[in-house]
């Protein structure tokens, strides 16, 4: 199999690399870029920062804050507005996986028009687009280096993935000191995001020998550097490791897949706004159970990366591992299940059939090593509500 590999042009990273920012966007000759951003990056003065060494660099910058959790089709209309009256030659991703999947959803929409549900899977988007330059501040969902965008439907809550290289950022500026005032709670959801993209990576149908190297490496930081991340947020080492593993997980699923977690997790994260690291968390152990028999190999060398189990485990007693440690990890973590979360139970039952649905049709679960019916997804949703 010839895989076909997709990364960033450009990546800057590590410490004080936020810092070259301008000098990534004069150096592609933009000068006009949309910062896109949330309104907690906004009043924290975060995005103030960026502006003004933008400004600095002689660019010609605006703001637009107004990115919410979970990016709808509704919260784009602001969003276009903004990028037409500035003229942008470019748009940059300041935040986490939400601003960054809304400059990747402005950034084509700026440019070709129409609506998202006309680009979401299985149509692969191959541009134009205007240039992203993606500057993530949490560890968790690798979307700097993904050519993926997720943006719920408005009208039917239907969370839509879209794909292509249109998506994918022209540049990456990974600078750890952006994470350093996570909070726990975030630390552990991203963290947990990241862990699932690498697992998903290597056990996805379409793995190859690039993005396998990736995802081991991942899992291997993440299972050395999580729980110290959570333990405490000042661990600079740590968190340092946690941004790193958190982007090659990132160029790992994006130049193979995620699977059935992710799947079932968008669907949770539309009906009943659970933020994305931790609805895949929410599944990711039962998931697992549920398909290591028809790829124990795989998901033994994901035990044996993470720290499981030990080199002289057969494939079989190894896997079986990798699922003990991470409901061990969620527990440790403090996820909750969809119950404690708060979710109606009545809601959720009701819910179960459409989700499954939806899950089925973003086409992750066909790179599940067990690819699931309808009834199965079912059952997992059941099984998890707690």
């Amino acid at each position: 199999m010839v895989a076909s590999l997709s990364l960033p042009q450009i990546m800057r990273v590590g410490r004080g690399a936020a810092d070259e920012l301008g000098d990534v966007l004069t150096g592609l000759g933009l000068s006009r870029p949309l910062l896109v951003t949330d309104g907690f990056l906004a009043g924290s003065g975060a995005a103030e920062r960026l502006l003004a060494a933008l400004k600095g660099a002689g660019l010609h910058p605006r703001l637009f804050s107004g990115t919410v959790p979970d990016p709808t089709t509704d919260s784009l209309a602001p969003g276009l507005t903004a990028l037409r009256a500035h003229e942008a030659d470019a748009v940059i991703g300041f935040g986490g996986g939400s601003p960054m999947d809304t400059a990747k959803a402005l950034a084509l929409l700026g440019v070709q028009g129409g609506h998202m549900h006309d680009y979401k899977a299985p149509r692969v988007n191959l541009g134009p687009a205007l240039p992203v330059i993606a500057v993530p501040t949490t560890a968790g969902s690798g979307s700097e280096a993904t050519q993926f965008t997720v943006i719920t439907d408005s009208a039917t809550d239907e969370k839509m993935l879209c794909l292509g290289p249109a998506f994918l950022p022209l540049a990456a500026v990974i600078d750890v000191e952006l994470t350093m005032s996570m909070p726990p709670r975030l630390t552990a959801d991203t963290g947990l995001d990241a862990l699932t993209h690498a697992v998903e990576a290597y056990v996805s149908r379409k793995a190859n020998p690039f993005s396998d190297s990736l995802a081991l490496t991942a899992i291997t930081t993440i299972g050395r550097h999580l729980h110290r991340a959570y333990a405490d947020g000042a661990d600079a080492p740590a968190r340092e490791a946690m941004m790193l593993a958190a982007t090659q997980a990132g160029i790992a699923f994006s130049n193979s897949s995620v699977a059935l977690v992710h799947g079932m997790s968008r669907p949770i994260g539309a009906h009943f706004h659970v933020a994305h690291g931790l609805s895949n968390a929410m599944l990711f152990p039962a998931v697992t159970a549920f398909s290591v028999h028809a790829a124990p190999g795989r998901y033994a060398d994901c035990a044996r990366a993470l720290g499981a189990a030990p080199p002289t485990d057969t494939d079989a007693v190894a896997a079986g591992k990798l699922v003990d440690a991470l409901r061990c990890l969620c527990r440790d973590l403090e996820v909750p299940t969809p119950r404690a979360y708060g979710i109606d139970q009545d809601a959720w039952a009701r819910l179960t059939p459409l989700m499954a649905e939806q899950a089925l049709a973003s086409g992750s679960p066909a790179n599940n090593p067990v690819v699931p019916t309808t009834d199965q997804i079912q059952d997992l949703y059941t099984q998890i509500y707690g």
